[in-house]
C-alpha cells in the first residue's frame, strides 16, 4: 500500500467536524448517561467493567486495530492467543467468573476457547455427578483439559432426537462403544473442536441390548494429550472457511467403534447400572437437553446488547453525516444531518428502544433459569424407584418449571436473537455505503452474529415448539 503524503494529511472534512456535531447532538439531551447506566447495570457492574478495560488496554495483544487486516489463519491465532493471555490475566489477578465474562464481553469476539468455558463447562456441572465433577469437572475448571459440547451433525441439527451418532452399552466389559454409522453422522460446525479441544462431550444415541434410548451426553477423549494428535479411530478436524466467526475453529468429528469407560456417560439424571445394565431413566426426558436451556437463555441475555452496538454505530454516524439541503429554509446551514430525517429516525429510534426492552427481557429469562437450577439443585438426590428403571422422581419440582422454561427460552431465543439480527443489518444501512466497510464495525459483528438465528434451534422451528406448548397446555 502506498504511503499517504502529507498533503493529504492534512485534508480536513468540509463543514462542522464529526466530533462538534455530536457534542451538540449530546447538548440537547437532559438524560444523565451516568444515572442511565447505573440502572441499566449498577455501579458494582460499570466499575468491574472500568477495571478489566485498563488491565486489557495495557496488553499488547489486545490491540483491535489490525483486526479487519488479517485473514482466517491470522485471525485465529490471534485469537488463541489472547485465550492464552486471559487465561493467565484471571489467574494473575484472580478474576471471577463474572471477570471472565466482561473480559469476554470487552474482547468481543468470539474465542477458541469459548465453548469451553460456556457449554462444556456448564454441561460437566449440571449432568455430571460428584465423581464425574471430580474427574472431568475439576480438570476442566483449571484448564487441564479443554473440551467442546458436540451435538450438532452433518445430518441433523434442530432434530436432536434424529442425531445419529451412537453409544452402545456393551455389558462384557462394562463399557460404551461410540461410533459413526453413516456420513450425516460427523459432528458438525463443532465450535472449539476445529483445533483446540482434546475433550467433547458428545451427544449420542444410547443403545442398551438391541434397545434405543435416545440421545445421551458422554464425555469423550480425543485428542492425545502430549502430542495433540486424534485418539485411534477418531478423525477430527476444522471444517473450514465461513460467513463470519472465524476466530473460532468450528470443527468435524467421527468415531469408529471407539471405547469409552462407564463413568462417561454424564449420569446426575439418567445412567446405565453397572451391574445389571438397567438403564435409570430421567423424572423427564428434557433434563438432558439442560445445557440448550442454559444457552438459549443467555443468547436473550446477550440480544440487548447485540443489537445496542449496532445502533449505536448507526446513530452516531447518522448525526454526523450530512446529506442534502432544504429548499424551503430561510437557514443557510448547509446540508442537513442525515439523523434529522423522519425515514431514518423511524428506523433507528424504533430499535434505539427495542434494546432496553431486549436488555430487560435478558435479565427475566436468566432469573427464570436460575429459579429452575435452584429448585433442581433442592431435589437432586431424590431417587425413584429402581425396581421401575426410574431415575428422579417425578415430582421433582425442577421438572414443574422445566416446560415453562423450556418454552419460554425457545420463544425469546427467535425472538430477541431474530430481532438483534435483522435489528443489525437495519443500521447498516442506515449508514448508507460506509455501512459496507469493515471499518464501520457493523458487517463483521453482523456476520459473528448472524449464525444465532440458527444454532441452539432454528428460529422458524423454536416458534413452532412454543406453538405446540400453548395448545398442549390450553
Amino acid at each position: 500500500m502506498a504511503l499517504t503524503p502529507q498533503w493529504v494529511k492534512n485534508l480536513k472534512p468540509s463543514g462542522p467536524q464529526g466530533s462538534e456535531l455530536l457534542e451538540q447532538e449530546r447538548a440537547k439531551s437532559n438524560v444523565s448517561v451516568e444515572k442511565l447506566s447505573k440502572f441499566l447495570f449498577t455501579q458494582s457492574v460499570l466499575d468491574r467493567k472500568h477495571r478489566i478495560l485498563e488491565v486489557l488496554q495495557s496488553e499488547k495483544v489486545f490491540d483491535k486495530s489490525q483486526n479487519y487486516f488479517a485473514g482466517r489463519v491470522d485471525r485465529f491465532e490471534t485469537a488463541l492467543a489472547r485465550a492464552k493471555k486471559l487465561r493467565k490475566l484471571v489467574v494473575k489477578h484472580g478474576w471471577s467468573q463474572e471477570d471472565l465474562r466482561t473480559a469476554n464481553d470487552l474482547i468481543s469476539e468470539p474465542g477458541p476457547y469459548g465453548l469451553h468455558e460456556s457449554m462444556f463447562l456448564i454441561t460437566l456441572r449440571d449432568q455430571g455427578t460428584p465423581e464425574q465433577h471430580e474427574k472431568f469437572l475439576k480438570p476442566a475448571e483449571n484448564y487441564e483439559i479443554i473440551g467442546c459440547y458436540a451435538q450438532t451433525e452433518l445430518g441433523h441439527g434442530s432434530n436432536v432426537r434424529g442425531l445419529e451418532t451412537t453409544a452402545t452399552w456393551n455389558e462384557d466389559d462394562k463399557t460404551f462403544t461410540l461410533h459413526s454409522p453413516h456420513l450425516t453422522a460427523s459432528k458438525w460446525w463443532i465450535g472449539s473442536l476445529g483445533r483446540t479441544a482434546n475433550y467433547a462431550v458428545v451427544m449420542a444415541q444410547l443403545w442398551i441390548k438391541g434397545k434405543s434410548y435416545g440421545p445421551h451426553p458422554f464425555v469423550v477423549h480425543i485428542r492425545d494429550m502430549k502430542t495433540h494428535e486424534p485418539l485411534e479411530n477418531i478423525h477430527v478436524g476444522d471444517i473450514g472457511p465461513k460467513f463470519g466467526y472465524n476466530t473460532m475453529d468450528n470443527g468435524f468429528l467421527l468415531f469408529n467403534n471407539v471405547k469409552i469407560p462407564h463413568i462417561s456417560m454424564l449420569a446426575r439424571f439418567s445412567s446405565v447400572d453397572i451391574k445389571t445394565g438397567k438403564y435409570l431413566r430421567p423424572a423427564s426426558p428434557s433434563l438432558i437437553y439442560g445445557t440448550l436451556t442454559w444457552v438459549r437463555s443467555t443468547i436473550v441475555l446477550q440480544a440487548g446488547g447485540v443489537l445496542a452496538r449496532g445502533v449505536t454505530i448507526a446513530t452516531r454516524y447518522c448525526a454526523v453525516r450530512r446529506q442534502f439541503q432544504d429548499r424551503d429554509s430561510k437557514e443557510q446551514g448547509g446540508e442537513n444531518q442525515v439523523i434529522n430525517y423522519t425515514t431514518v429516525q423511524i428506523r433507528l429510534l424504533t430499535l434505539l428502544a427495542t434494546t432496553f426492552a431486549l436488555h430487560f427481557t435478558g435479565r427475566g429469562m436468566m432469573q427464570l433459569y436460575e429459579e429452575n437450577q435452584k429448585k433442581m439443585s433442592q431435589d437432586a438426590g431424590k431417587v425413584g424407584d429402581a425396581s421401575r428403571g426410574a431415575g428422579p422422581e417425578e415430582t421433582h419440582s425442577g421438572s414443574d418449571l422445566l416446560a415453562d422454561l423450556h418454552a419460554t427460552s425457545c420463544g425469546l431465543k427467535s425472538l430477541a436473537s431474530s430481532t438483534a439480527v435483522d435489528g443489525l443489518e437495519v443500521c447498516r444501512r442506515a449508514c448508507g455505503g460506509h455501512g459496507y466497510s469493515s471499518f464501520s464495525g457493523i458487517g463483521p459483528w453482523y456476520a459473528d452474529y448472524l449464525p444465532t438465528a440458527t444454532w441452539e434451534g432454528d428460529n422458524y422451528m423454536l416458534t413452532q415448539q412454543v406453538a405446540r406448548y400453548l395448545l398442549k397446555s390450553a
